[in-house]
């Protein structure tokens, strides 16, 4: 008589998930550490090209481009220097920390828009006690010079409802004053996203104070005062997407570049001219109007048409 199988339970696959992912971690964290001393040749690199990271961020996947606005296409054309990535508990613990934290750091200019000369944002990968996984962070403060915020007071709020849980020591906290202010702010926006930048006051609901627990509360729903819809996703692509493939962007970039603007014009002839205004910035356009006539050769960007 043959020998029954043993019955295999949702824990025992559960375990071997596990597994598969510890793997993946150290491949992870082996990675890091032989790709920095490349990509600090490459910074020293593309900091000799003008206009690197924006027309990097120009060629950048719909997962970021789609929040992108005229405004913020400004910005980045005008004034993004750098954009720096990096994976602080595995500078601060290289054989154990979690590689899947991230720092996120943008460096401008001094602009018309806000004081910040850099914004930086931390997310911390964190597994809560109902198996739920992801990044938790906090609202970053960005000192929007006045009458420029572009996010319609979203980051402000959303970095005052923090400060506000996090005095009363509760941060899924929903009867506070500051609460409801930004409930009231994103219901009349209707889910609409005013600009990029909103992006740093995403913010989720475990505890991003405490970046050494391995277990958080689980997820709670906080999408009424959520002022960004893809926070997560977002910093996901910057991290794993645009930073290790920069150099392919830019490439990218010269490569359309290479094509005739006849030849894009004709794509949109026909378009009713009342879409112009709904049509988003080309930040290569933008560029290319600081640099007109600078040859190609000479590290100024190419044409392009506007991105539809």
């Amino acid at each position: 008589m043959a020998e029954e199988a043993s019955p295999v339970s949702y824990e025992d696959l559960a375990a071997i998930e596990d597994e598969f992912e510890e793997v993946d971690s150290e491949i992870m964290r082996k990675q890091y550490a032989l790709s920095q001393t490349v990509y600090n040749k490459r910074a020293d690199a593309v900091s000799k090209i003008l206009h690197f990271w924006p027309l990097v961020i120009e060629q950048a996947p719909p997962e970021i481009d789609q929040y992108i606005q005229p405004q913020d296409s400004r910005i980045f054309s005008e004034h993004l220097k750098s954009i720096a990535i990096s994976r602080p508990e595995l500078d601060r613990d290289a054989s154990n920390g979690n590689p899947r934290s991230m720092h996120i750091k943008f460096e401008f200019s001094t602009n018309e828009f806000f004081t910040n000369t850099s914004l930086e944002k931390t997310f911390w990968h964190r597994r809560a006690k109902d198996g739920w996984a992801g990044l938790v962070s906090e609202p970053v403060k960005v000192h929007w010079k006045k009458g420029k915020d572009l996010t319609e007071g979203l980051t402000d709020a959303a970095v005052a409802l923090f400060g506000a849980r996090k005095k009363v020591g509760d941060v899924t906290a929903k009867g506070l004053p500051e609460y409801t202010a930004l409930e009231r702010k994103v219901e009349h926006l209707n889910g609409a996203n005013t600009s990029f930048f909103t992006w740093f006051g995403f913010a989720t609901s475990g505890d991003a104070e405490a970046p050494t627990e391995e277990e958080d509360d689980a997820e709670n729903d906080d999408q009424a005062v959520e002022v960004h819809e893809a926070g997560e996703e977002v910093a996901i692509c910057l991290a794993d997407d645009v930073w290790p493939n920069a150099i392919k962007y830019f490439m990218q970039a010269q490569e359309v570049g290479d094509m005739s603007d006849p030849e894009f014009e004709e794509d949109g002839h026909d378009e009713d001219e009342d879409d112009e205004d709904d049509e988003p910035v080309d930040i290569r356009s933008l560029v290319q109007g600081k640099d007109k006539g600078r040859m190609k050769d000479s590290n100024g960007p190419p044409t392009k048409k506007v991105k539809r």
